[in-house]
């Protein structure tokens, strides 16, 4: 009996108001809140369970307008700020990663480069067709042996007649399995090294285009994670993003602006371990006293919840300063770091106190510290983040 209830109440979450949001914002935020707690939340452990992958879902939040959170209205988005994504991708996020993750990867990753470099022909194609929920993208950077390094691609394209040909594989591609159009980075001058990559935009399904296996992974087991394999895959020329050669440059700012979403799932992530631990403390009791008056217990809920709040209010800072287009690359790493370490420490702290619970499966703590280690690796790892702070704070000295 204490299984059911002790789950029933990880599920909740207390109202908060973790920074003066506008009331735009705000709205957003309870919108999003009762729809997670109602629909998303309860359905988590299947998708996990199953690997499923949760269409309904992702069908909700394209009528949401959450899966173009920044697209102006009249190509079909919502017409918000970063600012608006941010506190979404925690709503969302804190509810079923997974799904966070789907989210992301549309808005930040798809979308975004196109609505930045784009033509208006692709803009109308590529689009509006992926802000309903209907279809989502999927972007086509990593490779099997190029890691952090990306700007070493192997995949070739190579210009003939009105067509590139595209040869090579593309590694963890998250909404690889159902996406129905890719972003994909491509050498198309090797003798210019990063500055001879060019960004090209591929439709699914494609000849000369398959996928591998789907992954079977640690955590947001409920996002589909495979490679994407060109085989002579033909591309229109007028399908190349931005200008030749500029590819690098797409990616790196692409990846600038999707750090701030990885930064809200994993802010969604702690949050919901947070939200267990505490709650569990409160109901579990030892000694003929909640296990929240021992000291040891409010020790770790004190710095769980500091580390919470202090990356949530680095994320916010990028967001802001990306909504002011000023320079944020530097914040949105920042908030990157902080918001995966804060993940990973959160939920490995609720497991602690939950003891022996936070280890099975009645329970969402041991989900929450599986879907958590991954913020620290995708879309720059840590010691990525590190770098980049490191050599973005140098150049303001000099």
């Amino acid at each position: 009996m204490r299984r059911r209830v002790v789950t029933s109440l990880c599920q909740c979450r207390r109202l908060s108001q973790p920074a003066l949001l506008p009331e735009t914002h705000r709205m957003l935020q309870e919108t999003c809140r009762a729809y997670v707690d109602q629909q998303l939340a309860p359905h988590a452990p299947k998708y996990d369970r199953l690997g499923l992958f949760p269409r309904d879902q992702v069908e909700k939040l394209g009528e949401m307008g959450l899966l173009a959170v920044e697209v102006p209205e009249e190509l079909g988005g919502s017409g918000l700020d970063c600012l608006a994504y941010a506190v979404a991708m925690e709503e969302i996020s804190r509810g079923c990663a997974s799904t966070g993750v789907i989210m992301s990867v549309n808005n930040s990753l798809f979308l975004g480069p196109l609505l930045k470099f784009g033509t208006d022909q692709q803009k109308e194609a590529f689009i509006r067709p992926f802000t309903d929920g209907s279809r989502v993208g999927c972007f086509a950077l990593s490779e099997p042996a190029n890691g952090s390094d990306a700007g070493a691609a192997s995949t070739t394209a190579t210009l003939k007649g009105d067509h590139y040909v595209l040869n090579g594989t593309k590694a963890w591609i998250t909404n690889g399995c159902e996406a129905e159009a890719a972003i994909v980075f491509a050498t198309t001058d090797r003798s210019a090294k990063h500055r001879g990559i060019t960004a090209f935009i591929v439709p699914k399904p494609v000849e000369g285009l398959s996928l591998g296996k789907k992954e079977d992974k640690l955590g947001i087991r409920a996002s589909s994670t495979c490679n994407l394999i060109f085989d002579n895959c033909h591309i229109p020329s007028h399908n190349l993003l931005g200008q030749p050669g500029q590819g690098f440059k797409i990616a790196m700012s692409t990846l600038d602006a999707g750090r701030i979403g990885i930064a809200g799932q994993a802010l969604g992530i702690a949050q919901a371990a947070v939200d267990c631990a505490v709650k569990y403390s409160l109901e579990r009791t030892s000694f003929g006293a909640p296990i929240s008056s021992l000291q040891s217990i409010q020790i770790k809920l004190a710095q769980m919840e500091t580390r919470l709040q202090s990356a949530r209010l680095l994320t916010y800072q990028a967001a802001q300063l990306k909504d002011a287009r000023l320079p944020f690359t530097k914040e949105a790493a920042m908030a990157k770091l902080a918001a995966s370490e804060a993940a990973t420490f959160c939920a490995h702290q609720a497991i602690q106190v939950l003891g022996g619970m936070g280890f099975v499966t009645d329970m969402p703590a041991e989900r929450h510290y599986r879907d958590a280690r991954i913020t620290e690796i995708y879309e720059g790892t840590s010691e990525i983040q590190h770098i980049v702070i490191a050599s973005n704070l140098i150049k303001e000295y000099k």
